[in-house]
């Protein structure tokens, strides 16, 4: 059996040109290098990073048994990537809430990384491949209201952010086929968009929210955004064809086997099914053709493959 109790949104790949500065980046962001892959064969080099301090939600748990890590891609023969807020648009951003967000720009700043002027509790950095990265303050949720100094033992990987055509279709099969929680929602009247935010830990908050960052302090959640009227005439963009950037999400399951037979009940696409290849890994594809990989967390069982 499985329970999509035991799942967990596991990463989210980007594909970089510059793995060296790519990974100076977000160590810059307070991340530690969990795992590196060298594959010479297939010119593919990977990245595993995520959050690994004192304080960290997942702190010493195997990779496969966290959320909130990020997967960086590099392929040797690549020349440039695509950060899905140009057209062809698609993935929006990851999201890192931050201790003092003031004081985090600064370092960012003297590192020679550069960021939009911070509004409403927010801002966003590009990282080396000009990816957004979107940083919000955790300052309203912490008792100290005014720290002086930035602290990235706190930092957190909040959230990664996808658009979606059809609400109601993408919001079903995250909740019905993937067992998602729906955390809350926010209405932007102003520029015409809504935002919905799943995920795999018990939500704190109500449904609506007028904030739109109202949990700073969760990892980790997917943000999917609606525009109104997007139905008919939308087709977004996946990254896994040119131009390429953004790859897939992935969720870690109890029973690679059981899950994967479960998400057949459900009916779901398939873009690579588990026997398939020799890595016992998983992909399907959402209603809007993102990828999202399916990986055994390994520890309730191994993963049946060495890489």
């Amino acid at each position: 059996m499985t329970g999509t109790s035991k799942y967990k949104l596991n990463h989210t790949m980007l594909r970089v040109k510059n793995p060296e500065a790519s990974v100076k980046f977000y160590k810059q962001l307070g991340m530690s290098v969990l795992q590196e892959f060298r594959f010479p064969d297939f010119k593919l080099d990977l990245y595993f990073l995520a959050y690994d301090n004192q304080g960290s939600v997942s702190q010493g748990r195997h990779m496969s048994d966290r959320e909130g890590v990020i997967e960086l891609s590099y392929n040797y023969d690549v020349e440039r990537t695509h950060n899905g807020n140009m057209d062809p648009k698609g993935f929006g951003h990851i999201c890192v809430s931050v201790y003092d967000l003031e004081s985090a720009c600064d370092r960012l700043s003297k590192a020679g990384f550069h960021h939009q002027q911070s509004q409403h509790g927010f801002t966003y950095v590009l990282d080396p491949d000009e990816y957004w990265v979107k940083l919000i303050s955790q300052n309203d949720a912490v008792t100290n209201p005014e720290p002086k100094t930035t602290n990235i033992e706190k930092y957190r990987f909040n959230h990664t952010m996808l658009r979606v055509k059809d609400k109601n279709a993408s919001l079903e099969y995250y909740q019905n086929v993937f067992g998602m929680m729906l955390h809350h929602t926010h209405h932007n009247l102003d520029q015409n968009y809504e935002s919905f935010f799943l995920g795999y830990c018990k939500p704190k908050l109500g449904k609506e929210v007028s904030e739109p960052n109202p949990d700073p302090l969760q990892e980790t959640l997917l943000e999917l955004v609606y525009i109104p009227g997007s139905e008919e005439h939308v087709q977004y963009h996946n990254g896994n064809t040119d131009p390429e950037g953004f790859g897939h999400i992935c969720v870690s399951v109890d029973d690679i086997q059981e899950a994967c037979k479960r998400f057949e009940e459900k009916g779901v696409r398939w873009h690579k099914r588990l026997e398939d290849g020799p890595f016992r890994i998983a992909f399907i594809q959402d209603p809007d053709d993102y990828w999202i990989e399916i990986i055994q967390n390994e520890s309730y069982k191994p993963a049946g493959h060495n890489m």
